[in-house]
């Protein structure tokens, strides 16, 4: 199976309209969590939500200029390092909002357990996502084309030492 060819990357447009689209949906996100309504609007959230959303604010805050460096140059390695910053910020607030549970469901409610089974689950994901981007960016360095195009599929034949 080694000789089948991996998926082609998008084309330029079309990730360019993701990168925007994703500017644009994280800016409305920063918005609804810091000045309207504000996460102190949420009735399920407590005061321990300050102890994680300074780290909240700075990965939104951290796409955004990803997404922005993207729209101007976004190699497949670099692409990877962006997502594993981002994966890797993603599952230390997982954590802490495991260890801190700034939720507040009330009494016998069964949303408590539905939020730490959510939370259990989530945690490994994003554990997954930084080991995958972390073996992107290692294959892309030992691609000799480390921008996979839709007009030049690559194969793992490829890969090899420069």
């Amino acid at each position: 199976m080694a000789n089948q060819l991996r998926r082609a990357r998008p084309s330029a447009a079309a990730r360019r309209t993701g990168y925007v689209f994703g500017i644009a949906f994280t800016g409305v996100f920063l918005y609804l969590i810091n000045v309207w309504p504000g996460w102190q609007a949420v009735p399920f959230l407590d005061a321990d939500v300050d102890q994680i959303i300074g780290l909240v604010n700075f990965s939104l805050v951290l796409g955004i200029v990803f997404n922005l460096v993207y729209l101007v140059y976004d190699p497949q390695w670099l692409k990877s390092c962006g997502d594993l910053v981002n994966a890797a910020i993603g599952l230390v607030v997982l954590v802490w909002s495991w260890n801190t549970f700034p939720f507040t469901f009330g009494e016998d409610s069964a949303w408590t357990l539905i939020t730490r089974v959510l939370l259990a689950l989530f945690i490994p994901v994003a554990g997954i996502a930084c080991i995958v981007s972390l073996v992107t960016i290692v294959r892309a360095a030992f691609s000799h084309n480390t921008d996979i195009s839709p007009a030049q599929p690559h194969t793992i034949d490829h890969w090899s030492p420069r």
